[in-house]
């Protein structure tokens, strides 16, 4: 079977990756830990690796509730343990009285330092705390380089993973019917924006599906998918149902309450 056939054009080079690994620790009989990986991501490995006698995996990035994990592919007889994940947790302290540090804020200033999406996991805010898991690896480097988040001074502090802050994202599902699966008709509908306001959100690069940048409006969105518009929110396909009798698709969907 080919496994290709599943998958958008646009994953099946992360699907050659996840095979090369399988391949390599099938062949050194080590495990294999990746960067860290989006929910899509994990699914696809989840789909390559699937019940193999030979291999097995396990995600982990910090705490049950956590959207980005690292993979540790393994040969069978391996027992993982939490430390093989190489996963480091800080919080980042600065002036809270004065300032209001946000999620973009925090992902672009690490970006900024020329860290690697892959080399840090969820950027956690609750009550104006904000920590960031990073990969092991790459920990020092931040701490000599991250000085500042927008006009804002900040310093790391290291934590224990069992202090990381559980935020548990709480769904709620609606039914809506569009005319198409475009992108575009679909943002619409689910975001409640008129056609015409829904264009400037793909077209200038505010939209993701499945945590990557999307600016074709014709898009063809699938069941599963996780589309977030920036500034307002973001929804799941949770299944597609079918065609209503006026010819419309009829989709299931999941909003963050």
């Amino acid at each position: 079977m080919n496994i290709y056939q599943h998958f958008r054009v646009e994953e099946h080079s992360f699907i050659d990756h996840v095979m090369e690994w399988k391949d390599g620790v099938i062949a050194q009989y080590s495990p294999k830990l990746t960067d860290f990986l989006d929910p899509r991501e994990q699914q696809i490995l989840s789909s390559v690796i699937g019940q193999d006698s030979e291999v097995n995996y396990v995600c982990f990035g910090g705490s049950e509730y956590v959207e980005r994990k690292r993979a540790l592919i393994f040969p069978s007889f391996y027992e993982p343990r939490e430390e093989d994940f190489q996963i480091a947790l800080y919080a980042i302290n600065y002036p809270q009285k004065f300032v209001k540090i946000e999620h973009p804020q925090v992902l672009g200033s690490l970006m900024g330092i020329g860290l690697k999406r892959g080399k840090f996991g969820d950027i956690l805010i609750k009550d104006g705390i904000v920590q960031v898991v990073i990969a092991s690896e790459v920990a020092n480097f931040v701490l000599m380089n991250l000085e500042s988040i927008g006009k804002s001074k900040v310093s790391l502090e290291p934590l224990q993973l069992k202090e990381i802050i559980q935020v548990q994202e709480q769904w709620i599902e609606e039914i809506c019917t569009v005319s198409s699966l475009r992108l575009d008709v679909i943002v619409a509908e689910a975001f409640n924006l008129s056609r015409t306001k829904s264009l400037p959100y793909i077209q200038g690069g505010h939209t993701k599906v499945n945590w990557k940048h999307v600016e074709e409006i014709s898009f063809e969105c699938k069941e599963g998918d996780m589309i977030s518009v920036r500034g307002n929110g973001r929804v799941k396909i949770l299944q597609i149902e079918g065609k209503t009798k006026r010819d419309k698709w009829k989709l299931l969907i999941g909003r963050i309450k």
